[in-house]
């Protein structure tokens, strides 16, 4: 996505000429955020280990005039990251935003918890992470130097849960305040060189997010957040194409968005 829209000499033009590429790591939980960005023009790649519903979702932005393809991998294997970097800059001819929404949430405490479930959280909250950022770093910034914007972004979806803590959610904060750490990090090694990166923490979301943790898990969140009126995912929509639709020379760091009933 682009802070504004542009021809080829790099000049502002009106919102109905921009064409800019866009590949985003999508899973269920937010499925609507694409809609946003196809909508201003982006040509979108959706990338998920189980394709499905992406093919759904890929035949609703077609059917109104948008360019999307879908992209099966599992991004926690490096190789299919790449490959998927790969195949969307074939197909949609470069990479200029990235996106980096996969992940789960496994909460319990510390005590006598699955390991299993520490594994995933790392595995997709971070290793999918790094390997989708790391494949896609050279695209990102071959588009800051040579395409109309002259500008690239980078969005980590991160949580609340990476600024704060709780009592049974500390291995899913662990992940999630590293997500920021990197993001942090990555920001001060590559912002002068106009690859743009923001982290998006939001907090309680009416998504499919919290569904695959143990039974009892579930009841506890159900108490704490059932009569919330919470975030939707096109509330979270809205904040990435703000983020990624800024000129040039304004950077949004990170964003932290919780629904007004959250304390």
């Amino acid at each position: 996505m682009a802070p504004y829209w542009a021809d080829g000499d790099g000049k502002p033009t009106s919102r109905s000429k921009r064409r800019t590429d866009y590949w985003c790591i999508e899973r269920d939980r937010r499925r609507k955020r694409p809609v946003s960005l196809a909508g201003l023009g982006a040509k979108v790649a959706l990338v998920a280990r189980c394709s499905d519903r992406l093919q759904e979702l890929a035949a609703q932005l077609t059917a109104g005039g948008a360019t999307a393809v879908v992209i099966t991998a599992d991004v926690t294997k490096q190789a299919e990251a790449e490959r998927a970097v790969e195949q969307t800059v074939s197909r949609l001819g470069r990479l200029d935003t990235l996106i980096n929404n996969a992940g789960v949430m496994l909460l319990g405490p510390v005590i006598d918890a699955p390991v299993e479930e520490w594994e995933r959280m790392v595995q997709i909250n971070l290793l999918g992470l790094l390997y989708c950022t790391h494949a896609a770093l050279p695209h990102l910034l071959g588009a800051a130097e040579n395409s109309p914007r002259r500008v690239a972004d980078l969005v980590n979806i991160s949580s609340v849960a990476g600024r704060e803590t709780r009592s049974g959610s500390g291995v899913y904060e662990a992940t999630k305040h590293g997500v920021g750490a990197f993001s942090d990090a990555l920001r001060k090694e590559i912002t002068t060189r106009h690859v743009r990166v923001s982290l998006v923490e939001p907090g309680a979301t009416a998504t499919e997010l919290a569904s695959h943790n143990r039974p009892e898990i579930l009841g506890t969140l159900q108490q704490r957040f059932g009569r919330m009126e919470r975030l939707t995912a096109e509330d979270i929509g809205d904040v990435i194409a703000y983020i990624v639709t800024r000129p040039r020379h304004v950077a949004v760091n990170e964003v932290l968005v919780r629904p007004t009933d959250q304390e």
